[in-house]
């Protein structure tokens, strides 16, 4: 008895061992299996794409090659991948030039017959006034251009297209997959009719004035807010851009304001008068100069000349009131659009992080 006692501890080790082994097998073959089922639910959720980017204006060409170069996988996806025939943004300002050097992108204002611009006429009541664009600062020409808007799409389109990460393919975008709320792809018509879904964790939708997702995005009673506090301070030259063009609109815009047409006059003869103040309001109008700060030193010059032009050489009734209208008119214009700015924005924007305040310094001289 004594002799079978190592022999059944031997036969319950091999036994143990081998049930073990099997255990290990199938534990094994489990894992295998369920990572399988979890690479076919990842690859069926995002399709092997980054982003998705939905129309192939300006904005979805631009920012899929953005993308594109920098290693993302990027699905584009075109209602019409002809070139567009109709006119829109035929004029591009000289930051959009700088936009484009930015995103190695200057290339595509080459070989469509683009007219670069040097500056701007302005006509009011039979006198003209000419405003040269300051372009010495630059050591590259950044001059406003002027070209077919779809020879610019085109261009646009095949640098794009021309990475292998950048997927191009024509499709009308009828609705977006949606998930708990989250944006997980979108549903598409390929250009056979064929219907086809695409995945990705990012879904950009810049489809233009056709696009028909808005209504999945926001409700059809929108709430329009006249002043937005600014707190977004990656779109500073943006919201900057809108400040300014907004202001020289209320300037020159048709108004029935006697006012209005007044201030209009003065900072047309302010800039008749040429040299720095010219120059300073085509960098204002063009985005070189993205200081709020500036805009407003403008209007008190020409509040001032305008005041002086119907005070001199000697006051009286008539021109004081026409000096109140003007100075009110001014305050009408600038304040509004210094408090949706923001005090702290307008008057000391050194203070804040210096995101696109103005054009790169290694684009200057």
């Amino acid at each position: 008895m004594e002799g079978m006692y190592p022999l059944g501890v031997i036969a319950a080790s091999i036994l143990a061992f081998l049930l073990l082994l099997g255990i290990h097998g199938r534990w094994g073959k489990g894992r295998k299996a369920a990572g399988k089922r979890d690479s076919g639910r990842v690859a069926a959720g995002f399709g092997g794409a980054d982003v998705i980017v939905v129309g192939a204006g300006v904005t979805g060409s631009a920012l899929a090659y953005a993308l594109g170069k920098d290693g993302r996988r990027v699905h584009v996806i075109e209602r019409d991948l002809a070139e567009p025939d109709r006119i829109v943004g035929e004029a591009l300002q000289p930051r959009g030039c700088l936009n484009l050097l930015e995103l190695g992108l200057e290339d595509c204002v080459d070989e469509i017959d683009a007219q670069r611009v040097l500056g701007y006429v302005l006509y009011k009541n039979g006198r003209s006034a000419k405003l040269s664009i300051p372009l010495e600062k630059y050591h590259v020409d950044v001059a406003a251009r002027c070209f077919h808007h779809g020879r610019f799409i085109q261009r646009l389109r095949e640098k794009a297209a021309s990475l292998s990460s950048v997927q191009l393919k024509q499709g009308a975008v009828t609705s977006l997959i949606k998930e708990d709320g989250i944006v997980k792809g979108v549903v598409y018509k390929t250009k056979s009719g064929k219907e086809s879904k695409a995945f990705a964790p990012l879904t950009v939708v810049c489809d233009g004035c056709f696009s028909n997702l808005r209504h999945t995005l926001c409700s059809s009673k929108v709430k329009i807010n006249r002043e937005l506090e600014v707190s977004f301070l990656f779109h500073f030259s943006l919201l900057i851009t809108a400040f300014i063009h907004y202001a020289f609109y209320k300037l020159f815009g048709t108004s029935p304001d006697e006012a209005r047409k007044e201030i209009g006059q003065a900072y047309f003869d302010c800039l008749s008068l040429g040299g720095r103040f010219s120059s300073d309001s085509t960098a204002l109008i063009g985005g070189l100069n993205a200081s709020p700060l500036h805009l407003v030193i403008h209007f008190l010059v020409a509040v001032t000349h305008g005041v002086g032009h119907l005070l001199l050489p000697i006051p009286s009734v008539r021109g004081l009131r026409g000096s109140a209208r003007l100075i009110s008119a001014a305050a009408g214009i600038v304040l509004p659009l210094m408090k949706a700015e923001g005090f702290r924005q307008t008057f000391f924007p050194a203070t804040f992080p210096a995101y696109y305040r103005d054009p790169p310094a290694q684009l200057k001289q």
